[in-house]
C-alpha cells in the first residue's frame, strides 16, 4: 500500500515516526521551551524559521525586515522541538530539511504543505527556472521526484564530487585526476594511501576523505554507483547481501581499514572535512562543489585547488549523485502562510540567492542563476567547466518515506565499527545491517499505513 499522502498524524504516532522515536521524544517534550535567536524588532507581520543558527545569520534576518517589512523568529532546528511543534498545532512557519532524504518521510505523513498552488502564481520563482534538482522536493505518495512539490533546494552539489590540493599532489608525486573523465574507487582509494601523512602514530595529512552527507546517503549512492539499489521497490526494505552492496560496503569498510581519511573509527577532530582541507591537513575531500565557498575565501588554498569527478565502479553506470538538495518546507498548519512564502521566495530567488550562487556556495537552484557562480580568476574557471562538464552525469537516488535518515545513521553507527576493526565479516555486517534497518523499516510501514 502507498503512503497515504495528507493522512492526519497524531502526536503519539509522529513520535513513534522520529528520528529519536517516542521515548527520547516524550521526556524531552515537557515544558519544550523555544529558545530563539536573531529574533528581528518592529512591526509588521513575523513567521517563525526552523533552521540551523548559520543558516539565516542575523544579518539576514535583519535584511528580510528592512526589505520585506517581516519580522523572523529563527529557532534552532531539531526534530523533537519540531514533533514538539507539529502536534501541538503551532508548528514554524518554514522548515529546514534535506531533500532528498526528508521529502518523502513528511510528505507521507501528511504534515508538509503542498506548494504547487503557491509556485504556479510565483514571478520570483518560475518552474520553468527550477532546476531538476528541486525534484528532490516532490512526492506522489510512491515515487520521489514526481507529484506536488513540498519544498526547494537552496543550493545544491553533485556530493560524490571530490575537491583535491595539487600542492599535496605534487609533493607525494601522485598524479592529477582527469578534469572531465573519472577514476575509479579503487583508484580514489590508491591515491589516498600515497598521499596520507603520518607522524609518531599519528595522522598528520588526510589523505582523502570520502563519506558523503552522511553514511546513509552515502551508502545508497555506492550501492547505485555499483549497479544496484539498497531498497527494494517499495522501499519497505533494504539488503545489503546483493553483489552490488556487498561491492559498496567493502569499499566503505576497506577505505575507513586503511584510515587515510576521516571515519567511525577515525573522527576527525575538526568534525567536518572543511576547516581541514583549507588547513592543508587533507589532500581530498569528496564533499562536492559546495565546498567551494569555503575554498573561495582563502585564494591560497583555491589557487592550488581543482574539483574532479565522480569515481566510479570497474563495470558500474556513471553516476554524479546529489546526496542533499537542503532547503526548506512549509507545515501544512502554518500560521502565516503568505508572510512565510514571500520569505521563501526572497531566500530561494533573491539577494541571499545571488549572494550564495556568486560566493560559490552550491550549484544554484535556478538556472537564471547559473551565471552567478564565481569564474573570474583561471582556477575558477577550470573549477567551473569541470562541473558544468558533471551535470551531464546528475542523478538522484530515491529515499524511504518510512524512515528518518538519522535513525537509520545511528543503527549503521553501531554495527559497522565492529568491520572496520576487523572484527566481523562484510557478509556478517551485511547480515547485521539488514536485520536491524528492516525492522525499523517495517515499523515504519505499520504506522504510516
Amino acid at each position: 500500500m502507498r503512503p497515504r499522502v495528507g493522512a492526519s498524524m497524531g502526536r503519539r504516532r509522529f513520535l513513534a515516526l522520529s528520528a529519536g522515536g517516542a521515548a527520547a521524544g516524550a521526556s524531552a517534550l515537557s515544558g519544550c521551551a523555544l529558545q530563539v535567536a536573531g529574533a528581528a524588532t518592529g512591526g509588521g507581520e513575523s513567521i517563525t524559521v526552523m533552521a540551523k543558527l548559520d543558516d539565516i545569520a542575523p544579518e539576514l534576518i535583519q535584511q528580510a525586515q528592512k526589505e520585506l517589512g517581516i519580522r523572523i523568529t529563527l529557532v534552532q532546528d531539531d526534530i523533537t522541538r519540531l514533533i514538539a511543534m507539529l502536534t501541538s498545532g503551532n508548528p514554524p512557519d518554514l522548515v529546514r530539511g534535506v531533500g532528498a532524504l526528508d521529502a518523502p518521510f513528511y510528505a507521507a505523513r501528511g504534515v508538509a504543505e503542498d506548494l504547487d498552488p503557491y509556485f504556479a502564481k510565483s514571478t520570483v520563482l518560475r518552474v520553468e527556472d527550477l532546476d531538476p534538482v528541486n525534484d528532490l522536493w516532490r512526492y506522489d505518495g510512491a515515487v520521489q521526484g514526481k507529484g506536488p512539490r513540498y519544498g526547494m533546494a537552496k543550493d545544491f552539489s553533485q556530493d560524490a564530487m571530490y575537491w583535491y590540493n595539487t600542492a599535496q599532489f605534487d609533493r607525494a608525486g601522485v598524479d592529477y585526476p582527469a578534469e572531465t573523465e573519472p577514476i575509479t574507487y579503487e583508484e580514489w582509494l590508491e591515491k589516498a594511501g600515497r598521499l596520507v601523512e603520518r607522524k609518531n602514530g599519528q595522522t598528520t595529512v588526510y589523505g582523502g576523505s570520502y563519506n558523503g552527507v552522511n553514511i546513509v546517503v552515502l551508502l545508497t549512492n555506492l550501492v547505485a554507483a555499483a549497479g544496484g539499489n539498497i531498497f527494494s521497490e517499495d522501499f519497505t526494505r533494504v539488503d545489503f547481501t546483493t553483489p552490488e552492496a556487498r561491492r559498496a560496503l567493502t569499499w566503505y569498510v576497506d577505505y575507513a581499514k586503511a584510515r587515510v581519511g576521516p571515519s567511525l573509527i577515525q573522527p576527525n577532530p575538526d568534525a567536518w572535512d572543511g576547516p581541514t582541507y583549507v588547513a592543508n591537513r587533507m589532500a581530498m575531500s569528496g564533499s562536492g562543489y559546495w565546498l567551494g565557498g569555503m575554498i573561495n575565501a582563502d585564494p591560497k588554498i583555491a589557487k592550488v585547488s581543482r574539483l574532479a569527478p565522480a569515481p566510479v565502479f570497474e563495470g558500474g553506470p556513471r553516476l554524479s549523485s546529489c546526496q542533499a538538495g537542503t532547503g526548506m518546507w512549509m507545515p501544512k498548519k502554518a500560521r502565516n502562510k503568505d508572510a512565510a512564502w514571500r520569505v521563501f521566495e526572497w531566500f530561494f530567488g533573491e539577494g541571499p540567492a545571488k549572494a550564495r550562487a556568486a560566493g560559490g556556495w552550491g550549484i544554484p537552484t535556478l538556472k537564471s542563476l547559473r551565471p552567478l557562480m564565481p569564474q573570474k580568476e583561471d582556477y575558477q574557471k577550470r573549477v567551473f567547466r569541470v562541473q558544468e562538464a558533471e551535470l551531464k552525469h546528475f542523478s538522484v537516488t530515491p529515499f524511504t518515506p518510512y524512515a528518518k535518515w538519522d535513525a537509520l545513521e545511528a543503527l549503521l553507527n553501531q554495527v559497522m565499527p565492529a568491520a572496520m576493526n576487523g572484527r566481523i565479516s562484510v557478509d556478517t555486517l551485511a547480515g547485521r545491517l539488514n536485520s536491524s534497518v528492516n525492522e525499523q523499516l517495517k515499523r515504519g510501514k505499520e504506522q504510516v499505513g
